[in-house]
């Protein structure tokens, strides 16, 4: 049995996931707080503009051209394929996010540790937002701001189907499960079909889009193994400033070099495949761990395994 055949999860209570996980709970947190922020903020006026049209101008996702609301110019920026995902149009937009958020990103952050599932979560609501700012133009859409999480759901949803397609998920309206490859794969098909119909005001391109950069994101990890870990360090030591040495310019302290106590580093020898077996007992050990004391606590034999692990179908 691999990795992604399981069609249970295990709460922190019964073995070491958790409920809430520390990137969720923070993006819950997070979207709760703004949506109270629009919602005060949005109720103000400020010399006769309203506050939704300041939030919705500088944080909303803008099309890239237009007229807005008030006979301006559309004020498309960078930073708002970020902001756009963290704002919500009504108490129901929100909930539903989050609760999609939760129950379909739960198990994907336990396994894959928080890191990799925020990058994950930006990248599909980032390309969510930019199929939505420039593919919509070229359909001939009505221009409008774009917010919400959607996109950035839709990538999750897309994660959990590949991972747990076989996972039987219990629909509300009729009440009968369903395996998650159908139920995704039928919402995903009921976004492209929905494209282009304006009696809704639904981003449906920035959902599609952000299905299809989690479903590229999935296929490229699976067969090239994108380490997180390695490239976050990197990203690190590029913006961290060095620290200044109190030494003379002029000053270079002699080095003796012992040939005999050098050895090329082999990665632990756990490159070789041989060198282990991947159980699921051993990988369940690891996500115990990882629960109890933290990713960076793990031997480099074990982050080896899971993400040996994280690869197979």
């Amino acid at each position: 049995m691999s990795l992604y055949d399981r069609d249970y999860y295990r709460p922190t209570s019964f073995g070491g996931f958790h409920l809430f996980p520390p990137v969720i709970k923070n993006l819950l947190i997070i979207n709760v707080v703004v949506f109270f922020f629009q919602f005060i903020f949005g109720n103000l006026s400020f010399n006769g503009i309203p506050g939704d049209y300041i939030l919705n101008r500088y944080f909303a996702l803008n099309p890239i051209s237009g007229i807005d609301p008030l006979g301006q110019p559309y004020n498309f920026q960078i930073w708002q394929l970020i902001t756009y995902q963290f704002m919500h149009g009504g108490f129901w937009h929100i909930f539903f996010n989050m609760l999609m958020l939760w129950m379909f990103g739960m198990e994907i952050e336990n396994i894959w540790g928080g890191q990799k599932f925020l990058i994950y979560y930006l990248l599909c609501g980032i390309a969510g937002g930019l199929s939505q700012a420039f593919i919509s133009p070229l359909l001939g859409h009505y221009a409008a701001y774009t917010i919400g999480a959607s996109g950035a759901i839709f990538g999750v949803m897309i994660a959990f189907g590949m991972m747990f397609p076989d996972r039987y998920i219990f629909l509300i309206f009729p009440p009968i499960p369903m395996k998650a490859k159908y139920l995704i794969g039928f919402l995903v098909v009921f976004e492209y079909l929905s494209v282009g119909n304006a009696s809704e005001p639904v981003a449906h391109l920035a959902h599609l889009g952000g299905a299809f950069a989690g479903f590229v994101f999935i296929l490229y990890d699976r067969k090239k193994g994108i380490n997180f870990y390695r490239l976050s360090a990197l990203l690190r030591s590029l913006f961290q400033p060095k620290p200044k040495s109190k030494r003379p310019a002029n000053f270079r302290k002699p080095v003796y070099r012992d040939e005999d106590s050098i050895v090329d580093a082999d990665f632990y020898e756990i490159n070789d495949e041989d060198e282990f077996e991947i159980t699921q007992e051993e990988i369940d050990r690891i996500l115990d761990k990882i629960s109890q004391s933290g990713y960076q606590n793990l031997t480099e034999r074990e982050k080896r395994i899971l993400f040996e692990a994280s690869k197979r179908k």
